[in-house]
Formats: structure tokens, sequence, C-alpha cells
């Protein structure tokens, strides 16, 4: 699928699933895990070719500052193999 990961965090859940309904059904991502945070901080992380997550980002993000408050947006191409050691990757 791609080696890109891409994150979204917002203050509300509401807020999160709207960003991920969006990110899943304007580009071909996948979801591979949520965190709550506390606060009601929550961040969602999707993986795919880089294109097509900066894509999905860019429209979860539009879509969780419609429902919710957006908190954070963050690409990172090319992650280090080791870096599912700090998050829920599978």
């Amino acid at each position: 699928m791609g080696d890109t990961i891409g994150m979204i965090e917002t203050r509300g859940f509401v807020g999160l699933v709207q960003a991920v309904d969006s990110m899943l059904k304007t580009a071909e991502v996948e979801l591979i895990g949520y965190e709550r945070i506390g606060g009601g901080y929550v961040t969602a992380i999707v993986r795919g070719a880089e294109e097509a997550v900066r894509v999905a980002t860019e429209a979860g993000a539009q879509e969780a500052e419609r429902i919710g408050e957006l908190i954070s947006v963050h690409v990172l191409p090319q992650p280090h193999p080791d870096l599912n050691k700090a998050l829920p990757l599978p």
C-alpha cells in the first residue's frame, strides 16, 4: 500500500470519526489505528502512498474543523522501521 503515514489529532471523538471517514473515502489509505490521549484528544493514523496520505489528511483536516476542533495534522514519509515501537502500527 505504501510506507507514508499520516496523523490527525482532534479534540473530541466525533470530529475524529468524521475526519477518518473522509480520509478513507477520499484516497486509497488504510486506517491503522487510533489513540485516545486524554483530555478529549484523539489521534488517528493512516498509511498509504505519499500523495494519497497527503490528500487524505487534507480532506480529514477540513472535516475535523467543520465538525469539531482540529489540533494537528502531520504526514511522515518513509518513517523509520523502529517507529512501530512507539506507535500502534500493525
